[in-house]
């Protein structure tokens, strides 16, 4: 496994890949890294030739500062679980090669990401869009490969590539969950002992037969700090904070 932080040592990598014709399959992560991730990395094994994590935290997604000093970062954790894996190129970059800018310029979108989790954190959308678009343009994959628990991310995602005329395919991979049900995430780490036994009940919840604003009022009634629960494209959205930790979640409808 090779690991690059820099565009001209990426460069090197890819003209040698593009000379033996073979196809980039791309996961772009924050790192953290749990079976999610992990089943991104294997979908991208199974329909491109080579395949490249990148592991950024990327600073102009937060709009709650606390939230990026408390993201957890066991990097080298990551790398060991991503070379087991047998993934083929880890990207490291530091803030100076994508924002050489210092942000300057942005991706902006002004429907679907001003919805949802877009209504409860401002600019965060922003953020994503335009370290997703740096990361495509330096990597140039065939293949990028989002799960659906950030739904609306890759909702965002997909229409981006298609807005710009980008010849990028981007794969929508199932959601993985903990054998209790709970979506799993880096955050979920982070749960205090008596917030993760009750967080399961967030996807039993959503996925019920109930309405939304009922959904929402057992959830409080169980400790949850609901920020919304909707019905949008084809499927029922939901976000709540247990203690200190942001959740999100979403099922077909």
């Amino acid at each position: 496994m090779q690991v690059f932080k820099t565009l001209s040592e990426w460069r090197v990598f890819e003209k040698e890949i593009k000379e033996l014709n073979k196809s980039i399959g791309f996961v772009p992560t924050m790192g953290a890294l749990h079976q999610g991730h992990l089943s991104l990395v294997d979908c991208s094994k199974k329909n491109t030739d080579i395949t490249v994590v990148s592991i950024y935290v990327n600073p102009t997604q937060f709009n709650n500062q606390n939230d990026l000093s408390n993201y957890p970062m066991p990097i080298e954790r990551d790398l060991q679980m991503l070379e087991e894996r047998g993934v083929d190129f880890v990207f490291l970059p530091e803030y100076e090669l994508l924002y050489s800018d210092n942000y300057r310029y942005r991706v902006l979108e002004n429907s679907v990401s001003s919805e949802l989790c877009g209504a409860h954190r401002p600019g965060h959308f922003d953020g994503v869009l335009s370290v997703v678009m740096k990361l495509f343009n330096i990597i140039r994959p065939h293949k990028a490969f989002f799960g659906k628990k950030d739904y609306q991310q890759y909702l965002l995602i997909s229409e981006m590539v298609s807005a710009f005329f980008m010849d990028i395919e981007v794969v929508p991979c199932e959601i993985i969950r903990e054998s209790d049900g709970l979506a799993m995430s880096s955050r979920n780490r982070l749960l205090l002992e008596h917030h993760r036994k009750i967080a399961p009940a967030f996807c039993k919840e959503l996925a019920s037969n109930k309405k939304c604003c009922e959904i929402i009022s057992s959830l409080s009634e169980q400790g949850f700090e609901v920020d919304y629960i909707e019905e949008r494209h084809g499927r029922r959205f939901g976000a709540v904070t247990l203690g200190s930790v942001r959740l999100i979640d979403n099922v077909k409808i």
